[in-house]
C-alpha cells in the first residue's frame, strides 16, 4: 500500500482497509464467511482511480469504531473527518483492523435470554418401573432463517444453553436424582472452539458453568457450531455419572448434531437410570409439575430447558441473525 504519512490517500488505500487487504473491515463488519462476519451493512468501496472523500472516510473511522465497542478492543482514538476537511493520514487504521478481526468472536455485550419454545420440556408423569432402568430422552431443535443466519448469530456473540431441574419427592430414587441433577450446572455452546469472552464471561465451543459434583467423563470445549459437519452423526458434548456409590451407572449426557443445511442444531439430552437390585433400590421417580413457556420459573417435573442468548444490537443494530425457534419433545 502507497498509505503513509505525506502521501495521497489513493482508492486502493481505501478500499485495502474495507475490503480487499487481509484482514479487512467488511470481512467482519458485513458478510464475511465461516466465523467471520456478523451481517451489517457493508462499507461501500471507491472506484479505482475515485477521489476518496471526507463521508467515505468517516464511515470507514465510524465502523472500525464500532467494532472496536463489540469486541471490547481498544483502538485508536481519532475524529472522523467532515465534508470540506482536509483529509490527514490516520495512524494505525490496519492495526485497528487487525486486532479487531483477532477478537472478533467476543462481544463485550449480549442480548436478552429467550424464554420460549414449542412442544414439551417436562416429563411430568412417573418414570420407571420397579428396579429396572430407564431412560428420559429430550429432543431440542434451534432453527435458524438461513445458514448465514447461524453463522451470524454466532458470530456476533450468541449462545445456546441448556440447564435442567427436578425437585419432585415421593418416590424411592428421588431424593438422589434432585440431588444428581443440581450438580449439572449450565451447558453453554457458541461459535468458535476457542476461548472467547461474552459479556465478561469467558467460554470454549462448549462450556459448563456452575455445575459442582458429579463425575464428569466428557466436556468437550473443542466443539462449537464451526466444529461439527452439517448432516453428521451427533457428538457428544457433555457426560456426567453421579458420583454417589450405589448410582455411578445413573448418567445425563448431551450430544449435539447440525442439519444438512446448516440452519439447525440439535440436542440431545438423555437422563439413564440403571437397574437395581436389592432392598430399598426401586428406581422409579416421580413426575410433577410442569414447566411451561414462556419460561418464568422451573416446575416440580424432571425438565431440561434449551434456551439462547443472542447477540447485543446496540452496535450491532442490524439483527442479521433473526429470531431462532426452539422446539422440544420430552419422552
Amino acid at each position: 500500500m502507497t498509505y503513509s504519512s505525506g502521501g495521497l490517500i489513493q482508492a486502493t488505500d481505501y478500499n485495502g482497509f474495507v475490503s480487499t487487504g487481509t484482514p479487512n473491515i467488511n470481512a467482519v463488519w458485513s458478510t464475511g464467511s465461516t466465523d467471520s462476519g456478523w451481517g451489517q451493512t457493508a462499507v461501500s468501496t471507491v472506484s479505482v482511480g475515485g477521489t476518496v472523500t471526507a463521508t467515505q472516510w468517516a464511515s470507514l473511522v465510524n465502523t472500525l469504531a464500532s467494532m472496536g465497542s463489540q469486541t471490547g478492543t481498544t483502538i485508536t482514538s481519532r475524529s472522523a473527518p467532515t465534508a470540506g476537511q482536509t483529509i490527514s493520514v490516520l495512524a494505525a487504521v490496519s492495526t485497528d483492523i487487525t486486532n479487531c478481526n483477532t477478537n472478533r468472536a467476543n462481544a463485550a455485550a449480549v442480548g436478552s435470554t429467550s424464554t420460549t419454545w414449542t412442544g414439551a420440556a417436562a416429563k411430568t408423569t412417573t418414570t420407571g418401573t420397579g428396579t429396572a432402568a430407564w431412560t428420559i430422552t429430550w429432543t431440542q431443535t434451534v432453527t435458524f432463517a438461513s445458514a448465514d443466519a447461524a453463522r451470524y448469530f454466532f458470530n456476533g456473540g450468541g449462545r445456546i444453553y441448556i440447564t435442567m431441574n427436578k425437585s419432585s419427592t415421593g418416590l424411592d430414587s428421588d431424593a438422589d436424582w434432585n440431588t444428581f441433577i443440581g450438580k449439572v450446572g449450565t451447558i453453554s455452546f457458541t461459535g468458535i472452539a476457542g476461548s472467547k469472552t461474552l459479556a465478561g464471561v469467558a467460554y470454549t465451543g462448549t462450556s459448563r458453568q456452575g455445575g459442582t459434583g458429579g463425575t464428569q467423563t466428557t466436556l468437550s470445549t473443542a466443539t462449537g457450531w464451526y466444529a461439527l459437519t452439517a448432516g453428521a452423526a451427533a457428538t457428544t458434548i457433555f457426560q456426567l455419572n453421579d458420583d454417589l456409590s450405589a448410582y455411578t451407572g445413573d448418567t445425563v449426557i448431551i450430544t449435539a448434531a447440525k442439519n444438512a443445511g446448516s440452519t439447525a442444531i440439535t440436542f440431545v439430552t438423555t437422563w439413564n437410570s440403571t437397574a437395581r437390585t436389592g432392598a430399598g433400590q426401586n428406581t422409579q421417580i416421580s413426575g410433577g409439575t410442569d414447566t411451561t413457556s414462556p419460561f418464568t420459573a422451573y416446575g416440580t417435573a424432571p425438565v431440561v430447558l434449551c434456551r439462547f442468548v443472542p447477540p447485543s444490537t446496540t452496535v450491532l443494530t442490524t439483527a442479521s441473525w433473526g429470531t431462532p425457534t426452539v422446539a422440544s419433545t420430552a419422552v
